[in-house]
């Protein structure tokens, strides 16, 4: 080979390599931090990733004791084509923990207050778990303003007190959960992550997702679970989603039926189901998730 020759090919070599590193370093640049007061000295952190100009953004709420670093998957594939923040709710995470109003009703005040303070429009707002609690507070509580669509992932809207007595096995096992969970927090916060995650690819973070989770205390993450799932009756707030509504469950899940009949209480709903997924189905199959959620967003757009 000739000098020139050499020459040549080091410098075809460079720029392959430039022009392969080069999306990384673009996509890490465009994701932003930051926190917006929400009063009473209590600051929401959120990251935020896209066009800040696209029609549609997507607004991502995570489940009890996680943070917006489990959509960290979402926030890379959808922000290619749409604007995508996603939010620690108070006492999560590295948002404010608060000693008070730790509620689903709190913490749609609080959505609201992040839409507003970012000025977001045409939002596809996007809860799991929890999440889906405080997006049945917040259809309740705003009746669709500025929204374009809602999605619920792999949980159904709290039934009440009455409700839970019905199911005293249930209950009896719910309760024992959160009395091993205050004491021994981060094993139970391990044993959870593994039960809800069954991907091995996605199972590599649990050490990451625990170490979230241990940022709530225990006593506030106990008083979330018993205002989200048993303390209030939401149901009703079903008649307040008058927007698109997309219900997306494992396939496996044990509540799959009640998640078929809170879609069918829903005007304008449907339910799509992922196989091969824990609860966390949009870690275990993320592909699928996204698809299910692009279909959807441009279906509202």
């Amino acid at each position: 080979m000739t000098r020139r020759a050499a020459r040549t090919a080091r410098l075809l070599r460079g720029l392959v390599v430039a022009l392969l590193i080069q999306p990384i370093v673009a996509a890490s640049a465009q994701v932003v931090a930051g926190n917006v007061d929400v009063g009473e000295g209590v600051r929401i952190h959120y990251v935020e990733a896209g066009d800040p100009g696209a029609f549609v953004t997507v607004l991502l709420v995570p489940g009890w004791s996680t943070s917006s670093a489990i959509w960290r998957d979402q926030i890379a594939s959808l922000s290619a084509t749409s604007r995508v923040v996603a939010i620690d709710p108070r006492s999560q995470g590295e948002s404010t923990v608060s000693l008070t109003a730790n509620t689903p009703e709190q913490r749609a005040r609080d959505l609201r207050a992040v839409v507003q303070s970012l000025r977001l429009t045409n939002v596809v707002l996007v809860g799991w778990s929890q999440g889906v609690q405080d997006l049945a507070a917040y259809a309740a509580a705003y009746q669709g303003e500025g929204v374009a669509g809602y999605v619920l992932v792999d949980s159904t809207v709290g039934s009440g007190p009455a409700a839970a007595v019905q199911r005293p096995r249930q209950l009896e096992q719910q309760l024992a959960r959160m009395a091993l969970y205050v004491r021994h927090q981060k094993e139970f916060l391990r044993g959870m992550m593994e039960a809800i995650i069954t991907s091995p690819r996605a199972r590599e973070r649990i050490d990451e997702y625990v170490a979230i989770g241990s940022r709530t205390p225990p006593d506030i993450g106990v008083s979330m679970l018993l205002m989200d799932f048993i303390a209030v009756d939401r149901t009703s707030a079903l008649a307040a989603f008058n927007r698109p509504t997309l219900v997306i469950a494992a396939s496996q899940s044990e509540e799959l039926q009640a998640q078929r009949d809170m879609a069918t209480r829903i005007g304008q709903a449907r339910l799509e189901t992922i196989d091969n997924a824990g609860h966390a189905v949009f870690l275990d199959q993320p592909e699928r998730f996204r698809e299910l959620l692009e279909a959807f967003i441009r279906s509202v757009r």
